[in-house]
């Protein structure tokens, strides 16, 4: 059955309204940020070699000064990747050029921890960025890593509820809405602390009592492993996106795809979402939810505080479930990154080749 809205909800659902309504005036009336920093990937004059040049990454593998995920636009993290072949390029001449995308590759962090950039960035996160505390209005934030397959589990401990603060956790995909609850849209499915209520496309559901201050939560994901593995069952390269410096770092950028998503993305049948309260399974809050890779992912409301645990070492062990930590997807994600990497230069290698071999035959 489904639940009707609270005074609470009605009030979070103008918030976001008037958020994302101010947040669009200040888009037309000013440059993100991003674009106020960068230089279009190109060398600064008074050094040629300025805009290839990058400082060391602090412990957790991530620059504390970056670009945000928001106004349409996604940011990730770039390195020189060491498999490209660079001997056509030299880096001392690139002074007034872009720099090529196909030598540098998406930057993978050591460890599964909460995102610096994917998050609202009024949001603040702990210095092991294990923990998170909101502020105001519900706001939301992803993990690092994200599944595609199988089937996964990691927890999340209610460290601080104040009077008045809720919660909304669960899984999300890259699309979700951040200056919103999980469960707001299509990309995102909730349990919400008031009610124990599950949330999906701001739909409200009863499904179990509700959570405290103190509780330890778990979320379990089952992903059906395709009956047949092709390229696309490998995550995006992203070589053939633009760079753009911010501070000392390069990024790729990529338009936010979400209304197109929104359009095409289907159910997955048997895939589904489970939540656990304190080691006891609370039932399948989901079935036959839609494809795509998830992350994990919370929102706050006032000023809540929540700390993750990707494991592999569990505070409650669930059981009657097959799954993997989310902790295991570090070394999975590495192999799977560089396929899809050496997949783009084979083919990038072989149309140059071709370009070249046609040229020839003109002549």
């Amino acid at each position: 059955m489904v639940e009707k809205m609270d005074e609470d909800d009605l009030q979070n659902d103008s918030q976001i309204t008037d958020a994302q309504s101010k947040s669009k005036k200040t888009a037309r009336g000013k440059r993100r940020t991003a674009d106020n920093e960068r230089n279009v990937s190109t060398v600064n004059k008074r050094a040629k070699n300025d805009s290839t040049v990058t400082t060391a990454l602090p412990p957790h593998g991530y620059p504390l000064e970056h670009p945000y995920n928001k106004d349409g636009y996604g940011y990730i993290l770039a390195e020189p990747d060491p498999h490209a072949d660079t001997k056509d390029f030299e880096m001392d001449s690139f002074a007034g050029k872009p720099i090529p995308g196909e030598i540098y590759r998406h930057c993978l962090q050591p460890e599964v921890c909460l995102s610096l950039h994917d998050r609202a960035p009024q949001l603040k996160v702990s210095d092991d960025r294990l923990s998170v505390t909101g502020e105001k209005g519900y706001s939301s934030i992803r993990a690092n890593y994200s599944v595609t397959k199988g089937d996964w589990y990691f927890e999340i401990k209610a460290t601080s509820m104040p009077e008045g603060s809720a919660l909304r956790l669960g899984w999300c995909q890259p699309y979700g809405n951040l200056q919103a609850p999980l469960g707001y849209d299509k990309f995102s499915y909730s349990w919400r602390s008031i009610k124990g209520t599950k949330f999906h496309q701001s739909k409200g559901k009863h499904y179990s009592n509700g959570y405290k201050e103190g509780d330890v939560l778990g979320f379990h994901i089952s992903l059906v492993e395709p009956e047949a593995y092709d390229s696309n069952y490998l995550p995006k390269t992203y070589k053939d996106k633009a760079l753009i410096k911010f501070k000392s770092h390069l990024h790729y950028e990529e338009k936010d795809v979400s209304e197109q998503m929104d359009k095409v993305i289907q159910p997955k049948k048997e895939c589904k979402i489970t939540f656990f309260k304190n080691g006891r399974s609370q039932g399948t809050a989901f079935e036959d939810i839609y494809g795509g890779p998830y992350f994990p992912a919370a929102s706050i409301y006032k000023n809540a505080t929540v700390t993750f645990n990707f494991g592999p070492k569990f505070r409650f062990k669930p059981r009657g479930i097959s799954y993997k930590p989310m902790s295991d997807r570090v070394e999975e994600m590495a192999v799977e990154q560089s396929l899809s990497d050496v997949l783009f230069l084979s083919n990038f290698e072989f149309d140059k080749w071709n370009s070249v071999r046609k040229s020839s035959r003109r002549k």
